[in-house]
């Protein structure tokens, strides 16, 4: 696999991705970094600016509604239930009747 990835990169590099005929010629071609690495940066900063702005102005914007309830230290509450992962062992400490070896 390795040898057909080599002999593949080398006929692409020397004929080109969109030249099936293999003539050479020059097009106008942009090369690729003050170009194309000035747009990343820009999308990388706004993306950036945009994370930066959501944390510091607005944190609960994007909260879960469940951590917006008072806490009631005397009473658990009723609609706990472990995260999708560990449904798993928590089904299996929750077939066990003793409290002392399950939940």
């Amino acid at each position: 696999i390795a040898a057909a990835t080599v002999i593949h990169l080398l006929f692409l590099h020397e004929t080109g991705s969109n030249n099936p005929a293999g003539i050479n010629f020059d097009a106008d071609k942009i090369s690729f970094h003050p170009y194309f690495s000035y747009k990343d940066l820009l999308g990388f900063v706004a993306m950036l600016l945009g994370l930066t702005s959501l944390a510091l102005f607005a944190p609960n914007l994007l909260g879960d509604p469940d951590n917006f309830t008072p806490a009631n230290p005397l009473v658990s509450p009723p609609h706990i239930k472990p995260e999708w992962y560990f449904l798993f062992a928590y089904a299996i400490l929750r077939s066990i009747p003793n409290k002392l070896g399950g939940v």
